[in-house]
């Protein structure tokens, strides 16, 4: 898979998640309950077009499962367990938060990353883009100094992947929240959109991305 997706992105800086250069931006985690959150994740469906994220599922967080996540990777603070599926291609904007992300793949899928220290005056050139290969399977954690959004599917398919956050990340902010800082656009949520995504500037984004909104091809 990962060759195919070389031979058709010839422009991307593409590897996988398990080259020395994915290190600055996260880390596999090795021995992660994989197979104890895939029956959450096999309820949850992929839509027909689009993305959908759920930041948190209650039902989700009743387990076990959910105690030993933050108790072995978060320092025993509270998290909140979600997902984010679909049928995405392009970068569409980078987003950080403060305090690391898990994501899990349940299908294979590819990540566009970036750094915080690349943002200029509260803009980023794709051109500092690494682009990353995840195999299904494979969960990994996304420090906050690493700018990403949603996967990239890799097939007609789609792609699956399990979104694992600080408690309240992603969640709206109130009235009196908004406003001191032009890149915070939810709760623990510093947004650069693409001047294309419609529904980014919409909603008020901050127009930060220089360059092509890259789209990942694969072989349909």
């Amino acid at each position: 898979m990962l060759e195919e997706l070389k031979a058709l992105n010839t422009s991307l800086n593409l590897t996988d998640i398990f080259d020395t250069s994915f290190l600055k931006y996260g880390k596999v985690l090795k021995g992660f309950p994989v197979n104890e959150l895939e029956k959450f994740m096999d309820e949850t469906d992929i839509p027909q077009e689009g993305n959908i994220y759920v930041s948190s599922i209650e039902s989700w967080e009743q387990g076990e499962v959910k105690s030993l996540i933050e108790k072995t990777y978060f320092g025993c603070m509270d998290i909140q367990l979600g997902y984010c599926n679909g049928k995405n291609s392009n970068l569409n904007g980078l987003e950080f938060h403060k305090g690391s992300e898990i994501n899990v793949a349940y299908t294979d899928l590819v990540l566009l990353l970036g750094h915080v220290n690349d943002i200029k005056e509260g803009t980023y050139s794709v051109d500092s883009l690494e682009v990353f290969f995840v195999p299904k399977g494979t969960a990994i954690e996304i420090y906050q100094t690493t700018l990403h959004l949603a996967p990239c599917k890799v097939s007609d398919n789609g792609f699956k992947c399990a979104v694992i956050l600080p408690s309240g990340t992603n969640t709206p902010l109130m009235k009196e929240e908004k406003g001191h800082d032009q890149l915070l656009f939810m709760k623990n949520k510093w947004l650069l959109s693409h001047p294309e995504n419609e529904r980014f500037m919409s909603q008020g984004a901050h127009a930060g991305i220089i360059g092509e909104n890259i789209a990942v091809k694969y072989h349909t």
